[in-house]
């Protein structure tokens, strides 16, 4: 009876304790919601989602080698286009129509709009939605991308990817009631560890979460996104071990000094090719939203036609299918000549543009990595043979414009000098590579708006590249910063009647942007808002927006976001 009495005492203890750790863990967890996390909280959370992050840019990664393997039957996904010469014409131009009709109606069903969500909408969401991004038309994104990387589709994974993770980072956001700075670094935390799953570039991940992502590089958020980071990279390693994606014959030559001025003039070569490969895609969705308009073609159809003409060209020159790795290595090991280059440099130009103007989804990232190593290469072979004694390996050339294309695109040249040197492993050419990158994205960023992602976003009317002063003007609308005509201090309806009869008038959706140029127009203190009026009917005043009150808004606004990026 007593062994009995001592067992039952020390079962009371146990269920004591665990009640008491549930109670801890329920009280810290309405702590969390109500007051948001501490530093050591916030930096778990940081490791927990950059391990989320890679795991699901390692599945991501996986489900692309599977399906290939089904559809293309190829056991080593980096060698796709020597396994698609061997398949019957007809199966090549057959998988990428089989896969945009999938997409098509994936997309069809999961969206609003039929277009996949991707870096651009996560550059979005972290400067005008206190960092999150849509959760359903995200997945739904994400699945779209898998099927088109799988069956041909000429883009990147790191776009679904970044977005993917971005879905998981808004999520937690939302579960912890994360306010606007903490849903940023939340985001960052994600993106850095997506990207260094990825790509195996821890240093690069939290790089370019920084300077593409979050546009800033407040010390605040370094150590988490440093944090997920690493954790993401690790999660890579356990499955592919240390090794990089590109495999270099020999490592750059220190004894190229003289060749410093052909560097300058390549990043100005592969300034012009990141433009050209960014205005063609942005040319063909004109083209393909002309043509989905004039023939009303139903808007799932649109992804399997892009792909009917992916397929055709990939019957003859397979190698602009798929990410393009084995092509991109071909360059950087030598093993083309010059006028296959140049082909296969136009015929992806080519391929990504018609992959992204019929809305199949994926990034942006491989695809200028293939075009800059190719255009790179081909100018390698010229300068080397006009400058044979004083000129290193072409495939110096190769890297340095893979560099440089991959940095104008992106508009993110420290975090791609970076990932350059991490899937290469080659440190010793620094130079070339800084100097080739800081010349095209000199040259770019004034040919388009900073970046291929800020550019899609201004062709949607939102002006993210001007920086702050310009985007923050779109959160406020007169209908939120009106003085009711109710309310104290309101405008006397006299004075917004006598403005009304004169056209000076906004709607309650008005932004600042449009509001603040009003002011100075006219020159009047308050401005009346309005709902439009019906026909024959008189529109009906909802209050005033004062010209102190936008400002106010708008200074507070800039504000919070220099606290935030000097913290």
């Amino acid at each position: 009876m007593r062994r009995k009495t001592v067992f039952d005492g020390a079962q009371r203890a146990t269920i004591a304790t665990i009640d008491r750790a549930y109670v801890a863990l329920r009280n810290a967890w309405g702590v969390l919601r109500l007051r948001g996390p501490s530093q050591v909280q916030f930096w778990f959370i940081a490791l927990m989602i950059g391990i989320a992050a890679g795991f699901a840019a390692l599945g991501f990664r996986k489900g692309i080698d599977a399906l290939q393997r089904a559809f293309y039957g190829v056991d080593d996904p980096h060698r796709l286009h020597s396994y698609a010469e061997t398949l019957h014409w007809g199966w090549i131009l057959a998988i990428p129509v089989l896969g945009g009709l999938v997409v098509g109606l994936i997309l069809h069903r999961f969206t609003d709009d039929g277009r996949v969500r991707s870096v651009a909408d996560v550059i979005e969401g972290a400067a005008l939605n206190e960092g999150r991004v849509e959760h359903k038309a995200g997945l739904a994104s994400a699945l779209a991308s898998l099927i088109t990387l799988s069956t041909g589709g000429s883009t990147g994974r790191e776009g679904p990817v970044v977005h993917m993770a971005a879905v998981m980072s808004s999520w937690v956001s939302a579960r912890i009631q994360a306010d606007g700075i903490t849903g940023r670094d939340l985001l960052g935390c994600a993106v850095a560890g997506a990207i260094a799953a990825s790509f195996n570039a821890p240093i690069a991940g939290a790089l370019f979460a920084l300077e593409v992502v979050l546009r800033h590089f407040a010390v605040h958020a370094f150590a988490p996104i440093t944090i997920a980071a690493v954790s993401g990279t690790v999660i890579n390693r356990l499955e592919f071990g240390g090794v990089t994606e590109f495999v270099l014959p020999q490592h750059g030559d220190l004894d190229f000094y003289f060749e410093l001025p052909a560097y300058l003039l390549l990043g100005v070569v592969c300034g012009v090719v990141a433009v050209v490969l960014m205005r063609s895609i942005f040319w063909a969705e004109d083209i393909a939203n002309d043509v989905v308009r004039r023939t009303r073609m139903p808007r799932w159809l649109r992804p399997a036609v892009a792909g009917l003409g992916l397929g055709a060209l990939a019957i003859y020159f397979p190698h602009v299918i798929g990410v393009g790795y084995e092509t991109t290595s071909a360059a950087l090991t030598g093993q083309l000549f010059f006028h296959e280059a140049v082909v296969f440099c136009l015929l992806k130009c080519v391929a990504v543009a018609l992959t992204m103007a019929g809305r199949m989804g994926g990034g942006m990232f491989s695809p200028s990595l293939m075009v800059g190593a190719l255009a790179g290469f081909a100018f390698g072979i010229v300068a080397t043979s006009i400058f044979p004694n004083v000129s290193g390996a072409e495939t110096l050339y190769a890297m340095a414009g893979m560099g440089a294309v991959a940095a104008a695109v992106l508009g993110a040249p420290i975090s791609t000098t970076m990932i350059v040197f991490e899937l290469t492993g080659d440190w010793q050419a620094g130079l070339a590579v800084m100097v080739a990158v800081s010349m095209s994205t000199a040259l770019a960023s004034r040919l388009v708006h900073r970046s291929f992602f800020l550019t899609q976003l201004e062709r949607r009317g939102t002006r993210i590249a001007a920086g702050p002063q310009a985007y923050l003007r779109s959160l406020f609308t007169a209908g939120m910063l009106m003085r009711a005509r109710d309310s104290a201090n309101a405008a006397s309806r006299e004075a917004c009647d006598e403005l009304i009869s004169q056209g000076v008038t906004l709607s309650p959706d008005a932004t600042l942007h449009e509001a603040l140029p009003e002011f100075e127009t006219w020159g009047y203190g308050f401005i009346p808002v309005v709902t439009p009026g019906t026909e024959g009917q008189d529109p009906e005043l909802l209050g005033a927006l004062f010209h102190v009150d936008a400002l106010r808004a708008y200074s507070r606004a800039l504000a919070m976001t220099a606290e935030e990026e000097h913290s």
